[in-house]
């Protein structure tokens, strides 16, 4: 099928956050061809924007296939109306500059050759209106104020007591048949996700899980491996009696959120990975050889997690961390059982598979911290991309935490459960 790129941009006066307040409105009326606008919901949660055009009565459908407010970037995917393309795959991005602002709007069209160039040269059209429109649209434009956190629900702890024993903190039954589950780092605790099930619990029910050997769950009779922290996965969605999940991971728990969805993705509402995602799936053999060598080494020498926990914390903390904050990232640490380390250890530097994202199909959102050291958001970025680029029908967002390290949640509560919100709100009950 023929192909072809149409790439229009634009320099703006006005602010790249004034310009990108109204860009970022998928569903907002700003163009000015558009006569009509209204927003639906779209498989597995997506948005789509449904819109009429001055001069016809043809419906046009377009899917959000990739949203960054850190990035200030849209992609979105057309669905329906435009007579004979077979592919249309568009993105706008706008970057600051020295006076104001660059937008940037392209689109990849496929379509046979007697449509394609017709296509393209409306879209260049579309596209170069539209450009002009966001810079006069902004003046009166201003970046919403970030909204308040809802009232926190209380929260439940729970042990399951069969082998191997489960801990788990519950927030309220919501009656709906989703259920988020939370997990943690290597370095963490199911109560590190404390702030974001209080205020997620509004939205539907969650719970917070310890991983193996972390808290109040006990290891297994062997040496745990990623299929077994699936089977926890699957035991607490059948002993709180929920349909489908949404995965909500951190580092370690991203990579396990990831596993878990390359072997049901039927189940996952949604993935949310954050300070993470591939782990060592992609590392050689002598990387995880030395990842985990390093790391033992303070153990065979004696030591336990307490005692190297101060220079665990200097690489997980960003720049401007409290020092109440690093005590909890310290007392997080301290917590865990020598042989706890050691077993998560031996389990992360062994991976499965290598992951196929094509399997992603449910809706994703990553988010990583500005100051990030073990997931810099470049990294990051890049495999939100890939995920983008693989998935059949993507529904990708990606975020930077500003001003938090590896630990977002715990650093940036606030920031990191509104990114949170605004994703779950989309899942079905």
């Amino acid at each position: 099928m023929p192909r072809d790129r149409v790439q229009v941009h634009g320099k703006l006066t006005a602010s790249a956050d004034a310009v990108w307040a109204v860009a970022r409105d998928f569903c907002g009326a700003w163009h000015p061809a558009m006569t009509s606008i209204r927003a639906e919901t779209g498989p597995g949660g997506a948005l789509v924007r449904a819109f009429t055009v001055t001069g016809e009565d043809t419906v046009y459908r377009e899917q959000r296939t990739y949203f960054s407010d850190s990035d200030r970037v849209l992609g979105y995917t057309h669905l329906q109306g435009i007579a004979g393309a077979e592919a249309y795959d568009a993105r706008i991005s706008v970057t600051p500059t020295d006076g104001g602002c660059v937008v940037q709007w392209t689109a990849t069209v496929s379509a046979p050759a007697a449509r394609l160039g017709p296509i393209c040269e409306g879209t260049r059209a579309v596209f170069s209106v539209g450009i002009e429109a966001l810079g006069q649209a902004a003046a009166q434009a201003a970046r919403p104020a970030a909204a308040p956190l809802p009232a926190p629900v209380p929260l439940t702890p729970m042990i399951f007591d069969d082998l191997p024993r489960l801990g788990v903190t519950v927030t309220p039954d919501t009656g709906g048949a989703t259920l988020a589950i939370f997990l943690h780092g290597i370095g963490g605790a199911r109560g590190n996700w404390d702030a974001q099930l209080a205020v997620a619990g509004r939205v539907m029910r969650c719970a917070a899980l310890d991983l193996r050997g972390y808290g109040d769950s006990s290891l297994g009779s062997q040496q745990s491996t990623v299929d077994d922290y699936c089977a926890d996965i699957l035991r607490l969605r059948e002993r709180l009696g929920a349909d489908r999940l949404v995965l909500v991971g951190l580092s370690y728990g991203s990579w396990i959120a990831t596993s878990f969805a390359m072997r049901h993705p039927e189940l996952l509402a949604g993935l949310v990975l954050s300070g993470g995602c591939t782990g060592m799936s992609e590392a050689g053999p002598d990387e995880r050889e030395a990842f985990r060598v390093s790391r033992e080494v303070p153990m065979d020498a004696g030591q336990v997690p307490a005692d190297f926990a101060p220079a665990v914390v200097k690489v997980l903390a960003g720049p401007d961390a409290t020092d109440a904050l690093r005590q909890t990232l310290f007392d997080s640490m301290a917590a865990i059982p020598a042989a706890t380390y050691r077993d998560a250890l031996v389990c992360f530097t062994n991976p499965l598979e290598k992951f196929d994202f094509a399997r992603l199909t449910m809706p994703v959102l990553m988010m990583t911290g500005e100051y990030d050291r073990l997931a810099p958001p470049a990294e990051i970025r890049g495999v939100a991309g890939r995920i983008w680029d693989a998935a059949p029908r993507p529904d990708v967002r990606f975020e930077v935490v500003a001003n938090a390290g590896h630990v977002c949640n715990v650093e940036q509560p606030a920031a990191y459960s509104r990114h949170l919100l605004d994703f779950l709100r989309r899942m079905p009950a």
